[in-house]
């Protein structure tokens, strides 16, 4: 492989452009099943459903499902499965977090080719840790051996999740402002996202081992790409409670210059301020072995920036100040600014 050709999402087999466009050429046929009781749009991080009964009552469900993806690539290669199953509840949780909600329950599908007993404990012992973490039950879910499918030592993980908030508690972003602030809540790490190019580029082209101490990072390459994806639920719940957030964006795939516009009202955009955080060694050491464009950094990877939470002015240090004694370490990330939707990072 060439060295000195930058590596993309893209040529690592991950295509954002075209899962836009796919979600975008299927938005028309997953709202043809909607009804009145959908409250949310195709493409929000969580699905609405209202609830309202005959007493009146304004309860909405939020819904959502989501995998790891090839970071499991990583718990093949090491042997570590508790982990993943933590990471998947955590992210379900943030995704139906950024729009108010809190766990009611959670679901798991696992499937693989060949059942391993001691495998499929470590997996579950994982999911429930990661539902302890949030209050939420780990209610049920599928096992599926499928011989010949899966490679042998291989599986796939998937979540479902479901939610609630009331409905007028609801965090849709229509609330932010013109001059609002935008707060963020550090990443541990690569967190679910970005490892088919994270792959790429420390075994393809460095050829290294999970097993390899590399000095930039402090750590094994195993140790670095099996780093947790925390659940920012205890950081925020008070900050809910008290409603002192216009918005929520979880920074997934897209990282901050397209997971932040998913909930700007009509006429806002965002400037970052590149100084306000550290970017992670991890990402340094991505950016430099692969060669890769900032901008794509920042458009597969959270950067070190794994919650970004928008605020009134004058509740920005109230919701520091219960982020921070709720054990995170949160910090000014920019301001709303008027414009088209964009996110722009100086």
């Amino acid at each position: 492989m060439d060295k000195k050709q930058p590596m993309t999402y893209a040529a690592s087999g991950v295509d954002i452009d075209a899962a836009n466009a796919a979600k975008s050429r299927i938005r028309e046929l997953v709202r043809s099943t909607y009804n009145s009781r959908v409250l949310s749009e195709v493409g929000l991080f969580g699905g609405l459903y209202h609830l309202e009964d005959a007493a009146g009552g304004d309860t909405v469900l939020v819904s959502s499902a989501d995998g790891v993806g090839t970071k499991l690539r990583i718990a093949f290669l090491t042997g570590i499965h508790h982990t993943v199953g933590r990471d998947l509840v955590a992210h379900c949780v943030n995704d139906i977090l950024v729009q108010g909600a809190v766990p009611l329950f959670f679901l798991d599908y696992i499937a693989t080719g060949k059942l391993e007993p001691e495998v499929v404990t470590m997996l579950i012992s994982g999911l429930v840790a990661g539902c302890r973490d949030s209050g939420c039950v780990l209610i049920g879910g599928e096992t599926a051996e499928m011989p010949d499918f899966y490679q042998p030592g291989e599986y796939d993980l998937a979540g479902f999740i479901v939610g609630v908030v009331r409905r007028e508690n609801i965090l849709t972003g229509e609330a932010v402002r013109v001059g609002d602030t935008l707060l963020g809540l550090p990443s541990r790490g690569l967190h679910t996202n970005g490892y088919s190019l994270a792959r790429r580029i420390v075994f393809d082209r460095l050829k290294l081992t999970v097993g390899d101490h590399v000095p930039e990072l402090g750590c094994t390459v195993g140790e670095e790409l099996l780093k947790p994806h925390p659940c920012y639920l205890p950081a925020l719940r008070d900050c809910l409670d008290r409603k002192l957030l216009h918005g929520l964006a979880h920074i997934t795939g897209g990282g901050l210059l397209e997971n932040i516009p998913r909930i700007l009202p009509a006429g806002c955009a965002v400037e970052l301020n590149r100084s306000a955080w550290e970017v992670p060694p991890v990402f340094r050491f991505l950016a430099a072995a692969g060669q890769v464009e900032d901008k794509e950094m920042f458009r597969v990877f959270n950067m070190g920036v794994g919650m970004v939470v928008i605020c009134a002015p004058a509740d920005v240090g109230e919701a520091l100040r219960r982020m921070t004694e709720a054990g995170e370490r949160p910090f000014v990330l920019g301001t709303v600014t008027a414009g088209d939707g964009k996110v722009v990072i100086r």
